[in-house]
């Protein structure tokens, strides 16, 4: 993941980018013959506001190249629709009209997905809260700023509800006036489920995506090894908290440590439907999960909940672990994350 400057300016300038295309960014990549029979490949881009970086192995380095390629090509297609900062884009209509019919399949399947995780985390996940988050980078785009009141909190936040939007197969629809959503909490997490999809319907089997933070990996890396996925301290830069080997599933990191509005971190991008405000009991969550789409939005639901019913929601789901750093650097870990991440934590760098 790239690392910002870690002053409130820039970081919500960071987040203006989020889902957007760079449309110039270059592609960065370097290719390695591990044997006769194997190519390694790894590229990245700046994409969604950070790099996002695949790496694969493969017997034909032409074949490995094209499904990186147009795995790419797919990101870019799917970026073009949940973007809130693209005028153009499907969602960017949605949140001016209100309604939108005939909306793309992929809009409509993810806003579903997410009233879904909105049900099942009893509204921790609630992807309506776009004013509130607005409302936060506008008042705190510099040091001297003030932080909105109790008052303006209350009446941004009679936009906020997720159980006022509808979703349909080609429509989706939002309960009352001057409602707005972002998908940055689980939109991600499905770009990087159709990368890897993409990687797959080209013979693509041992790879790894990384889409900043939300990752995917299938097969094994060169060696035979499993990938090998460090979670971040959020406390301190470059040092990692815990590796896991990961094979054929997702995690996703949700914090508050890089991208925040003020120098507290009381107003950062993650924000609790139920208050207003964003949720501090947490500064890291970290998830395992079949999908990077579940991984994704199963984070930013943790983090809102807090530590001790996050962990024991995620110890309720199958097929789930978590790791969750609290603000005093207390550390829960599901009962099965262990197994998930069985390297040793003294070798961390």
């Amino acid at each position: 993941m790239l690392q910002a400057s870690r002053t409130p300016d820039r970081l919500a300038r960071l987040l203006e980018l989020g889902f957007q295309r760079e449309r110039d960014a270059a592609v960065t990549t370097e290719a390695v013959r591990i044997d006769r029979r194997t190519h390694k490949l790894t590229a990245a881009r700046a994409a969604m506001g950070t790099c996002v970086s695949i790496s694969a192995l493969g017997d034909s380095r032409a074949r490995v190249e094209d499904a990186i390629g147009r795995a790419f090509e797919e990101m870019d297609r799917l970026i073009g629709i949940f973007s809130r900062f693209e005028h153009a884009s499907a969602l960017t209509r949605l949140n001016e009209q209100g309604r939108l019919r005939g909306a793309p399949p992929e809009l409509a399947r993810v806003v579903a997905r997410a009233l879904r995780y909105h049900r099942v985390t009893a509204g921790a996940f609630d992807i309506s809260v776009a004013p509130l988050v607005d409302l936060f980078r506008d008042r705190l785009r510099t040091d001297a700023a003030a932080p909105p009141g109790d008052a303006e909190i209350r009446e941004v936040r009679a936009l906020v509800g997720a159980r006022d939007i509808t979703a349909s197969r080609r429509e989706v629809r939002f309960g009352k006036a001057g409602m707005r959503v972002t998908l940055d909490g689980i939109a991600k997490g499905y770009i990087v489920d159709r990368m890897a999809a993409t990687l797959e319907a080209r013979r693509v089997r041992n790879y790894l995506i990384n889409g900043g933070g939300d990752i995917r990996a299938a097969g094994r890396k060169e060696g035979r090894q499993p990938w090998t996925v460090a979670v971040q301290d959020p406390g301190v830069p470059g040092r990692f908290r815990d590796a896991l080997h990961l094979t054929d599933a997702a995690v996703a990191t949700s914090g508050s440590y890089e991208i925040y509005f003020d120098r507290d971190r009381l107003f950062h991008h993650i924000v609790d439907a139920s208050t207003g405000r964003s949720p501090t009991r947490c500064t890291s969550v970290s998830v395992i999960a079949p999908t990077t789409i579940a991984a994704d939005a199963l984070a930013t639901s943790v983090f809102v909940m807090g530590p001790d019913p996050g962990l024991a929601f995620v110890e309720s789901l199958a097929g789930c672990e978590c790791l969750i750093i609290d603000r005093c650097g207390r550390e829960l870990r599901s009962r099965g994350w262990r197994s998930a991440a069985p390297l040793d934590p003294d070798s961390r760098e």
